[in-house]
């Protein structure tokens, strides 16, 4: 099933890249007007699984309708019932990577993103039973998605607000968007997009 979803995936990223390229000819150079700034917050729940999360964002404006950037994350998340009855696992996780947003229509957005985590994780037996145990651990995830954003205008200055729900379509064992028992948990992020040195 993810080769489904990497598939298209693929396909979109190409057509971007092409248009872009296109849009690249008409005006070059670098703009400092085109930075942005921001960030989200990640939350979900599942299945004996929580999740919450901050990540800081620092981007570009490719076109008037794909922004680039790089993402700082930690991320922090408690499953319970992981191997026996009221185990816990505890979860820190910090990182970053780059994204890539296409706005197909200026309220809506398609996401990709990669991610490298590294991850540090500490297992208690129930009822305080034993010693607890501690791994570290690295991790890529490949991010996948979309959402809704209000108010964006390329050009105005003006921040706006998005929410997205995104899917680690990687299979990595130890991916900090998956649930006790592997499977991928939809991740909810809620954040503000700010330009940088635009007038109003």
């Amino acid at each position: 099933m993810k080769k489904y979803v990497l598939l298209p995936v693929c396909l979109l990223l190409m057509t971007t890249f092409l248009h872009a390229q296109e849009e690249e000819e008409k005006e070059r150079g670098f703009k400092k007007e085109k930075l942005f700034t921001g960030g989200s917050i990640s939350l979900a729940f599942y299945s004996n699984t929580f999740l919450v999360g901050a990540s800081p964002v620092f981007g570009y404006n490719l076109t008037n309708w794909i922004d680039a950037g790089i993402v700082v994350n930690y991320n922090y998340s408690a499953y319970r019932d992981v191997y026996t009855f009221d185990d816990r696992l505890k979860q820190q996780v910090y990182g970053g990577g780059g994204f890539l947003k296409i706005y197909p229509l200026p309220f809506i957005f398609a996401q990709a993103q990669f991610e490298h985590n590294f991850l540090r994780q500490k297992y208690t037996l129930p009822n305080g039973g034993g010693t607890s145990q501690t791994l570290k651990e690295e991790a890529n995830s490949i991010l996948v998605g979309g959402g809704y954003c209000t108010g964006r205008r390329p050009g105005s200055g003006m921040p706006f607000f998005y929410l997205s729900i995104l899917f680690d379509v990687g299979d990595n064992v130890y991916s900090p968007y998956t649930d006790a028992y592997g499977r991928t948990i939809p991740i909810i992020q809620a954040g503000m997009q700010i330009p940088l040195f635009q007038g109003r």
